[in-house]
């Protein structure tokens, strides 16, 4: 004998719930967060991703401002931004990727001058010492045994 079409309509329901189900739950369970993703990586990595990580929150910054600029026009959104239509023969896509470019240079040269400005006080450091333990040498006399 058949069975009623919503117990067929029951079961399928029941069995596509639970396949929904336990994939979202292994999703859910197997998926790292960003802090556990982050440890994962090499140290060359995670310092690699700390340091561009200002980088991408500056370009963050520069494309909310430049969708607030293209909201307040009426114009369509190819026209308003700096960003023109490939079709329209104007690019200054090159222009944006050299600020982008500067912007990572003038931050590694900082970062390259703040090195060298420790690397040389701590040289300093060591001089001044070094200068200091010659001058208390000279400093005693040589009719002093101790």
């Amino acid at each position: 004998m058949e069975r009623p079409l919503w117990v067929r309509w029951l079961r399928v329901w029941a069995v596509g719930g639970a396949i929904i189900g336990s994939g979202l739950l292994l999703f859910k369970y197997t998926t790292p967060t960003d802090e556990e993703l982050i440890n994962a990586l090499s140290p060359e990595l995670r310092e690699q991703y700390e340091k561009q990580k200002v980088l991408r929150r500056e370009e963050q910054r520069q494309l909310m401002d430049l969708v607030k600029k293209t909201s307040q026009s009426n114009d369509p959104i190819w026209k308003t931004g700096p960003f023109n239509a490939p079709w329209e023969g104007k690019q200054n896509t090159e222009e944006v990727f050299n600020k982008i470019q500067r912007n990572e240079a003038e931050t590694r040269q900082r970062e390259d001058l703040q090195r060298v400005m420790a690397e040389l006080d701590m040289l300093r450091q060591k001089s001044e010492l070094r200068t200091q333990e010659i001058v208390n040498e000279k400093k005693k006399h040589w009719w002093k045994i101790w």
